[in-house]
């Protein structure tokens, strides 16, 4: 893997741990907890996707990655469906 696309994974992944921070400090100034669940968990999601596709080397092998990507997107759902749906029959 060249060092290039090292270096863009790791800093995409200082970003988006920026953007967990941002959506903490959210979570401490009263924003509506429904959002920041969702965003936490597509930060989340997003950094899956860096972690699995650089630094793992799937990005050599694109028929396990889409493998993955749907797998884990599927469980992000599901996870999100679980987390708003008490906040919805409430």
């Amino acid at each position: 893997m060249p060092l290039k696309s090292l270096t863009y994974a790791w800093l995409s992944l200082i970003l988006l741990s920026g953007a967990s921070a941002a959506i903490a400090v959210m979570v401490c100034q009263n924003a509506v907890p429904t959002m920041t669940g969702a965003a936490t968990l597509l930060v989340a999601w997003m950094k899956m996707r860096v972690i699995l596709s650089r630094y793992l080397g799937l990005w050599r092998a694109p028929s396990w990655r889409a493998g993955f990507n749907g797998v884990l997107g599927g469980y992000c759902l599901l996870l999100l469906g679980l987390y708003v749906i008490p906040v919805l029959a409430s």
